[in-house]
């Protein structure tokens, strides 16, 4: 089961970079969401995928027995979960009124706050 998810976690990953290399700001987003996705499925993966014993200290022991999975990637997991969808929500506002005040979501043409008639630095040696 862990290689399949690794190798869905690579395309999560790639899938995710190619988003954010866009000019527009909608993929950016979407990018940026898969992203975090990616690295949830990542901890979870790392964090040992057993279904047949609850990751629960038995009574009598100090330390969980071999073969459990490893509570702290899921307990990471949550708070990774309740930040990234804050994120989202920001960007997703933040895009909207972006895209409110400037008309588009390519970030190639939102030059609101840049001087028309100023030359551009010089772009090498």
């Amino acid at each position: 089961m862990e290689p399949l998810l690794a190798i869905l976690v690579g395309l999560f990953f790639a899938a995710a970079i190619y988003l954010m290399l866009s000019k527009f700001s909608i993929r950016i987003m979407l990018g940026v969401a898969i992203l975090g996705n990616a690295v949830n499925l990542l901890l979870f993966t790392s964090g040992r995928l057993t279904r047949e014993v609850p990751p629960i200290i038995p009574a009598g022991l100090d330390a969980l027995p071999s073969g459990t999975a490893n509570p702290l990637p899921q307990a990471l997991i949550l708070t990774a979960i309740v930040i990234s969808f804050s994120f989202l929500a920001f960007l997703l506002v933040l895009t909207y009124r972006a895209y409110q005040d400037l008309g588009t979501d390519d970030t190639s043409e939102m030059h609101a706050a840049e001087p028309e008639e100023r030359p551009l630095p010089p772009l090498g040696y």
